[in-house]
């Protein structure tokens, strides 16, 4: 696919932006100024200003000399780049690689992205549209190269489209400066009256080098396409990313879920093809008033199943606020792993965690109660109740340790054993009766004690003796008493977990 860019340039960047801010300026002269060394420089003039013979550089006292009512703003450090990281950002809803330009333009790779709106000059005569709709002037222009680009959006008088492969035809008439050569540079070459890049272009690359240096030819060799020039993002693109731009702002919620599945279909069809399934997804709705509204879900384990992941996306697409509608929808996949085929077998052991069944189910759950709320725990080698188990980082990892069984042990164990009030007859017995949270039990069965050490390697402390009890009600508690029993010193009592 041949590679085609975008060069937008903001003829008033800084000074559109303030009238975007206070559209009382925009019927005013007026600069923007900063102090340098000593004296306040102009630092931006807005179109007004600039036809009355003020621009960048000049003093404001001359300024001002020139233009009596000029109106003078404080600069920001730093403005013109969070503007067009900003504007860049924005930008992303026409092709997914844009990247900054300073001081005052952006660069697009549109490569394989102009079809989408029916053809280079609708793509590009919209990109300017929108920016002018925004407050922006602005100029731009495509070709296969950035340079070439570049040239044709600040110097070109006639298309702003070249087409591919005539990059050469269209630099040969414009000045050395459509080369983003240095001032030096190119007040050097009109000394030498080459006005034009054609007085120049095909004279012996050696003495170019020799009197301009070597960055004539390579800033020549990359506006030809001799010579690749490095494009830098400001988003690395997904390895996994699908796009769908709209035609018209989608504000239903029956077209965003529409806009789901056919980048779900898209992006499962490739993740099955190489054999992979994703972790988690990420689907964005770039909405026509430049916000971006966001929803994430996760898996279990990979997954490439189109229809079960949009069940996942179905249960938070009503928290989508389209409000005057979305225009590009993105679904990325930031987190992909191996999903192998698997053989399918007459008849398999259900439920178990190898069951594509009980991943999908568990998904849905999470989906509908949040993050955190189930929770999978693996045997830890440990005899202190409290360390011997473990949280499961993911759905398949393995036991490294066996389950405790000949001892009874709680199903829902307490984060931290809890005080309770007891009643007991003599030393060594099982209680008779426990106050736990103002609630009198009175207890029917009881099994114990169960001594249990302290790990000692780990920490101090006493040992307790555990007790199976059984209340009047049936239900099944697990009762310790810290330390041995003491007719001076009573010893204290707790509760560590529930039976079932």
């Amino acid at each position: 696919m041949r590679q085609r860019f975008i060069s937008i340039w903001f003829r008033h960047l800084t000074t559109d932006w303030c009238i975007r801010r206070q559209p009382a300026l925009g019927n005013t002269a007026f600069v923007l100024s900063a102090p340098d060394h000593g004296r306040l420089m102009v630092t931006a003039a807005n179109a007004a200003a600039q036809q009355q013979g003020i621009d960048a550089g000049m003093t404001v006292a001359d300024a001002r000399a020139l233009v009596p009512h000029l109106q003078v703003l404080d600069d920001q450090p730093g403005l013109p780049i969070r503007l067009l990281t900003a504007l860049g950002e924005w930008c992303i809803r026409f092709t997914p690689l844009t990247a900054i330009d300073p001081p005052d333009g952006l660069m697009l790779d549109v490569s394989g992205c102009a079809h989408l709106w029916g053809g280079e000059a609708p793509y590009l005569a919209d990109i300017v549209a929108r920016l002018q709709k925004n407050g922006y002037e602005v100029r731009a222009a495509m070709a296969d190269t950035m340079g070439a680009a570049w040239a044709i959006a600040r110097f070109g008088k006639l298309s702003p489209i070249v087409e591919p492969g005539e990059q050469a035809a269209a630099l040969m008439p414009l000045p050395p400066a459509a080369l983003r050569l240095n001032p030096a540079v190119t007040e050097r070459l009109h000394k030498l009256g080459l006005h034009q890049v054609h007085n120049f272009i095909g004279m012996q690359r050696s003495a170019l080098r020799r009197r301009f240096g070597p960055g004539l030819l390579q800033r020549l060799d990359q506006a030809l396409g001799l010579e690749i020039e490095a494009f830098l993002p400001l988003q690395p693109v997904e390895a996994y990313q699908e796009r769908l731009p709209c035609l018209e702002p989608i504000v239903t919620g029956t077209g965003i879920e529409i806009a789901v599945q056919r980048l779900l279909e898209a992006l499962c069809a490739r993740l099955q093809k190489e054999e992979k399934g994703l972790r988690t997804a990420v689907f964005e709705g770039h909405r026509v008033d430049g916000k971006v509204e966001q929803v994430t879900i996760g898996t279990n384990r990979p997954s490439h199943n189109a229809a079960h992941l949009f069940k996942l996306f179905e249960l938070k697409i009503p928290s989508m606020e389209p409000a005057l509608g979305i225009e590009l929808f993105v679904l990325h996949a930031p987190k992909v792993e191996e999903a192998p085929s698997r053989q399918n077998v007459f008849w398999n052991k259900a439920g178990g965690l190898e069951d594509a069944n009980m991943a999908e189910l568990l998904d849905r759950l999470t989906g509908k109660m949040g993050a955190g709320i189930i929770h999978r725990y693996l045997p830890a080698e440990h005899y202190w109740p409290e360390r011997s188990m473990r949280p499961a980082t993911d759905l398949h990892e393995k036991n490294t340790a066996a389950w405790r069984t000949d001892r009874p042990r709680p199903i829902r164990l307490l984060p931290r054993p809890e005080p309770i009030e007891v009643t007991a007859p003599i030393p060594d017995y099982p209680p008779m009766l426990f106050r736990y949270k103002g609630q009198l039990h009175t207890i029917k069965k009881a099994d114990g004690p169960e001594r249990i050490e302290r790990e000692w390697w780990l920490e101090g402390g006493e040992h307790r003796d555990y007790y199976c009890v059984e209340d009047e009600e049936g239900r099944r508690y697990w009762l310790f008493r810290s330390g041995h029993y003491d007719v001076d010193r009573p010893r204290n009592w707790f509760i560590h977990g529930f039976f079932a």
